[in-house]
């Protein structure tokens, strides 16, 4: 059972309200670019038509598991209990390592994030014959297990967004309210995001190494080393000013490189 207090609805009079709500919102955004680019990548398997279904209904199961998941806040603090000791292996105070669930399920889900990008990426460099074969795979691949993939790892993204939004607010409805409003933004703009990606492979290879990265991050959480999701999140956008930078030049040597052919 939740405590009444953190149920009680917010007063919106108050501009403290708001700006809680407005941090939440913009850092559950953030929190979910890593989910929006995997989603992206995944639902690229399918045909056209079905990609964008496919998107939305990975990104509605993320808004019901994180709601959810904050209707049930005692059980997700209380996954962070200690659930068997590795005595050979010390945390970073010296003690042996606890693990707890929520260790478990980020271990895990990590290693999935670094198993699927890696095969991702080793696709992506067959070459000519893949790209042969992409139309077959497109219309062979089943939606359902797309969407499988898409809800294994929103839960794992969930439990991170989540229990980072318990450190910042004690208000259950203002996190509610946030996820649905950032949930909502990144319908919008996944589209937008996924044909990008998808449009350049030098993207896509940026993308899925990133994810990587991302699971690699995930792992040492839950091994209780810790790493600051803010270098990885200004590395990544300057690797993307890079590339982006490269892709215009690209671009622009096209022409050229046509006018001296003729």
């Amino acid at each position: 059972m939740l405590p009444l207090s953190i149920l009680e609805w917010p007063d919106f009079s108050n501009p403290g309200i708001w700006i809680s709500l407005l941090t939440l919102t913009f850092l559950e955004i953030v929190l979910g670019v890593d989910n929006i680019i995997f989603i992206s990548i995944i639902s690229d398997k399918l045909p056209k038509e079905k990609q964008r279904r496919a998107r939305n209904i990975g990104l509605a199961f993320a808004m019901i598991f994180r709601v959810g998941l904050l209707l049930m806040i005692g059980w997700i603090i209380s996954l962070k209990n200690p659930v068997f000791t590795l005595d050979w292996i010390d945390d970073p105070e010296g003690l042996p390592l606890a693990i707890s669930w929520k260790d478990i399920i980020l271990i895990v889900g990590g290693f999935f994030l670094i198993v699927k990008s890696t095969l991702e990426i080793h696709s992506k460099m067959q070459g000519d014959t893949e790209h042969h074969g992409s139309a077959v795979r497109k219309a062979s691949a089943a939606m359902a297990t797309v969407i499988i993939q898409i809800i294994l790892v929103d839960m794992v993204f969930s439990l991170d967004s989540i229990l980072t939004a318990v450190g910042l607010v004690d208000n259950v409805v203002i996190m509610i309210i946030a996820v649905v409003f950032s949930i909502g933004i990144m319908m919008a703009f996944a589209g937008a995001v996924s044909r990008i990606i998808n449009r350049h492979p030098s993207l896509q290879m940026l993308a899925l190494s990133f994810l990587v990265v991302i699971g690699v991050i995930l792992v040492a959480e839950g091994i209780h080393q810790h790493i600051s999701k803010s270098i990885i999140y200004s590395c990544l956008a300057f690797s993307l000013a890079v590339e982006l930078l490269n892709i215009r030049a690209r671009k622009k040597q096209e022409p050229a490189d046509s006018l001296h052919q003729e």
